[in-house]
């Protein structure tokens, strides 16, 4: 099997939890996870939410774990106004991957930490890529997001769809 080759076993309906037992508080913290090795697709799909979370609170460190997870090619100008721009008024949306996180309960996830993530049987019909699933307690379908694996066997962020909008808190809903 080739280095750009899909896994070994064929693509089908699974799905992988990535449990995180606390948050990182750093991006030093970020890369010292076991799920930052990017071997999988999954953790970098996971990871991909946490450092989304970040955002609120620090977003010079959320931009530097994201870059982290793309690797070879960080996130352009316009990559950091997209994501500037779904944060001005909704910082909530990257909470809802969390298992637990509903508009019920503002969005505030189960502990320990844990992002589903799915494949399904397209999700290596490109060489060298995998496109995962993951789903909001706000949506009514999965997001995606694509990965694509390096030379160095890694794999990277290469698009994510995660922060399309959802059904608000309900604490913001005034017909909730």
């Amino acid at each position: 099997m080739g280095l750009f080759d899909a896994p070994a076993r064929p693509a089908g309906n699974r799905s992988e939890a990535v449990v995180f037992p606390t948050l990182p508080d750093s991006p030093a913290a970020f890369r010292a996870l076991p799920q930052a090795a990017l071997a999988t697709p999954f953790d970098t799909a996971a990871l991909t939410v946490l450092a989304l979370c970040f955002y609120p609170q620090d977003r010079d460190a959320a931009l530097e774990m994201l870059d982290y997870l793309r690797g070879p090619r960080p996130l352009t100008p316009y990559d950091r106004q997209f994501i500037r721009d779904r944060f001005m008024d909704h910082d909530y949306v990257a909470r809802s991957y969390f298992r637990g996180a509903t508009p019920a309960n503002d969005y505030q996830p189960a502990q320990p930490y844990t992002v589903v993530v799915s494949e399904n049987p397209y999700s290596y019909q490109n060489e060298g890529y995998a496109t995962l699933w993951l789903t909001s307690g706000g949506a009514d379908s999965p997001r995606q997001v694509q990965l694509r694996k390096a030379k160095d066997g890694k794999w990277y962020l290469w698009e994510q769809f995660l922060l399309a909008g959802i059904r608000p808190p309900e604490s913001e809903n005034p017909w909730a």
